[in-house]
């Protein structure tokens, strides 16, 4: 699917204007304030109202979270109600939710438990699965792997990158970390201030990045914190 156009405005100042093409999966990097958060909130319908936004879809349907699109957000820990039992947290029946839990590899049991008696790892696939339940074609990933440790980072990346060529949804993956980037996503888009600086397939960009920008992206250690100019 084609994201064509989209553009936000705050009184009449832009803020992004870009487009890009999600093929499978795509990775969109860029330095802290470059507009990723801003892109993810306007994908899912959650930019505030003093915000104006242009949004046109080139595909055979139309972005509506819950729906065609999904969302796994960054942290685990605060996405799920620490007083309820994970199988109230689910929206459709139990009979299903097992079902998405064998598809994320848990334990049916786990259903019973609250989410301060699973790990890391367990919560994440635990919110992965909840975005699976409306079988969406999009998947909106934003840094799901940043409060885990590596090797759990490492088994959710793979599990994600299974799930989606086995249930055909498409990835846009919003982050900082190249190293998971690169490890999921077959393609990239560079932005900076609101634009596209650079794309294409993401071995192309990362062995051969043609703007200094990427190339200081591509430098910075990025497993370990937000780069800033």
């Amino acid at each position: 699917m084609k994201i064509t156009k989209l553009k936000i405005t705050l009184d009449d100042n832009t803020l992004v204007d870009i487009s890009f093409d999600i093929k499978s999966s795509l990775a969109l990097v860029g330095q802290s304030g470059s507009g990723k958060s801003l892109t993810l909130k306007a994908l899912l319908g959650m930019l505030p109202n003093s915000m104006e936004c242009e949004l046109m879809v080139d595909g055979d349907f139309e972005l509506k979270a819950g729906d065609t699109l999904s969302f796994v957000p960054q942290n685990p820990f605060t996405a799920l109600s620490p007083l309820t039992k994970i199988k109230k947290q689910f929206f459709v029946p139990q009979s299903r939710a097992e079902e998405l839990f064998a598809q994320v590899g848990l334990d049916k049991e786990l259903l019973d438990r609250f989410a301060p008696e699973l790990s890391g790892g367990q919560l994440q696939r635990v919110v992965i699965a909840m975005a699976l339940e409306s079988e969406p074609e999009l998947m909106l990933l934003d840094e799901p792997t940043t409060a885990l440790d590596p090797k759990t980072r490492v088994m959710i990346l793979d599990l994600l990158r299974d799930l989606s060529k086995k249930l055909g949804f498409k990835i846009l993956f919003v982050t900082h970390d190249m190293n998971s980037a690169k490890s999921l996503c077959e393609n990239i888009c560079v932005i900076k201030n609101g634009k596209v600086v650079e794309s294409g397939e993401m071995h192309r960009v990362l062995d051969r990045p043609k703007e200094v920008y990427t190339q200081t992206l591509i430098e910075a250690n990025f497993a370990n914190r937000e780069f800033r100019l």
